[in-house]
């Protein structure tokens, strides 16, 4: 079942990233700790997604038109996934276990498999593509 693409012009988008390339994994419970581990991902990482069935995460990294696979139990980057230019936002459907990113860059939207970390659809999906969100249970995306 393809998904529904729908625009939204308005979107807060609440990613934890910064331009060094890395990202920092803090659990909940100790989240003022120093240790903290970091992962370092692909360059200009923007935005991150979680998949709670599968406990992977997903950075899109805007300046290496890539998106970096990470396996949250070992806070291993354990696949780099290449999608459109300017990735921006990224969004999982853990129902479908699909992995949703905007590329800002050339206006599409990348479709991931989440069990083989492989791009199934590249959609144009208008200008200025920024955030991305999924309702897992009408499987439909907002970009």
């Amino acid at each position: 079942m393809r998904p529904h693409l729908r625009s939204m012009r308005t979107l807060r988008l609440v990613a934890a990233a910064a331009t060094v390339g890395a990202v920092l994994a803090l659990p909940l419970a100790t989240a003022a700790s120093a240790a903290s581990p970091t992962v370092s991902v692909g360059g200009n990482p923007i935005a991150v997604a979680v998949n709670p069935s599968t406990n992977t995460v997903y950075v899109a990294n805007n300046g290496g038109k890539s998106v970096s696979v990470i396996n949250g139990s070992t806070n291993t980057v354990t696949s780099t996934v290449s999608v459109g230019s300017g990735p921006f936002g990224v969004a999982v459907n853990p129902s479908t276990n699909t992995v949703y990113v905007t590329n800002n860059g050339d206006n599409t939207v990348s479709v991931i498999n989440g069990s083989t970390n492989t791009v199934t659809a590249t959609v144009s999906a208008g200008s200025s593509l920024y955030g991305v969100a999924v309702n897992s249970s009408t499987n439909t995306v907002y970009v």
